[in-house]
């Protein structure tokens, strides 16, 4: 499956995506913060960010920008809360959480990466 670049801002969060992300067949890199989302961009071929609803949205905008420049085939998801609009306008793809988020959000990855492998 694809590998994917998970960033938020609650750890937990963070945690139970990964997990969700990693029984549906896909390897999870985690990253918290710029630095750490340079880093796993320079040393993975990142096929999907995901950019986690807790993030503020200075911090989603800095990483979409990053992913930008270092993984720029990746494809990025941005999770909104219910009701917030979106901070990314030009992310590949929005989901907004919670919804039934283990199903949504495996198929929604998987959907990315096929696109991103054409």
């Amino acid at each position: 499956m694809a590998l994917v670049l998970c960033t938020g801002a609650d750890p937990t969060l963070m945690k139970t995506r990964k997990l969700i992300l990693e029984r549906a067949g896909h390897r999870v890199v985690s990253a918290r913060d710029a630095q750490e989302v340079t880093a796993a961009c320079n040393c993975n071929r990142v096929e999907v960010a995901v950019i986690g609803q807790s993030s503020p949205p200075e911090m989603k905008r800095l990483v979409a920008s990053l992913v930008h420049q270092y993984c720029p085939s990746a494809k990025i998801l941005e999770l909104l809360p219910p009701y917030q609009s979106r901070t990314l306008e030009d992310a590949d793809s929005w989901l907004e959480v919670p919804t039934s988020i283990p199903k949504e959000l495996a198929d929604e990855v998987s959907r990315l990466a096929k696109a991103n492998a054409r």
